[in-house]
């Protein structure tokens, strides 16, 4: 069967008929085209019209889109998406820009975007790296913030006396210091206290 995806920004409602008109003039029927209007950065799994598409496809189906871009907001994204459904047995046809995983050149634009989507992540790992060394070296601390001792022991001795004296369970006489079970366990442990 042949399927349609138009993916338009919120306010582009003549891009989403420009689309439709040309997928439906190479044969998907209409009510076969899913569409999202989404603004921002979606992956292509997160957006209600592609996931409904994705649920309706199956081995031999045939998706075809305006521009392969429309698949995803990002080069990864594409790529990504392309490969799972060509590896499930999916069809995928660009119309504007001729990209058809059917063809040699087709399959060399998808190959030449998956090196480009690779390298694209290698400089965004650089980027994320580079940017946690120098906050390193800035001083910040990343994790958990380290608990003030004096709170951590005057919460412990709260909770022992709650369960000691006041014959509360572990679970209620740690929320009365705003800890979970396994908080207070946690700063019981790393305490030493048995």
């Amino acid at each position: 069967m042949k399927f349609g995806y138009t993916r338009t920004s919120t306010k582009d409602k003549q891009d989403d008929d420009l689309q439709r008109r040309a997928l439906i003039d190479t044969g998907v029927d209409a009510k076969q085209i899913f569409s999202d209007q989404v603004s921002g950065s979606k992956e292509a799994r997160s957006r209600s019209g592609w996931a409904n598409l994705d649920d309706r496809l199956c081995r031999g189906d045939e998706l075809v889109v305006w521009r392969i871009d429309r698949i995803g907001r990002s080069m990864i994204d594409v790529i990504t998406t392309v490969e799972d459904l060509l590896d499930r047995g999916i069809e995928v046809r660009s119309l504007s820009d001729g990209i058809d995983p059917a063809t040699r050149e087709g399959r060399l634009m998808l190959h030449l975007m998956a090196t480009f989507a690779e390298y694209e992540r290698e400089l965004i790992q650089e980027r994320v790296q580079a940017s946690v060394d120098a906050a390193r070296a800035r001083g910040v601390k990343f994790g958990r913030p380290t608990p003030d001792a004096d709170k951590v022991a005057l919460n412990l001795r709260t909770v022992k006396h709650l369960i000691d004296s006041e014959g509360l369970g572990v679970v209620d006489a740690s929320r009365t210091v705003g800890w979970s079970k396994a908080t207070y366990y946690r700063h019981r442990s790393a305490a030493g206290v048995s």
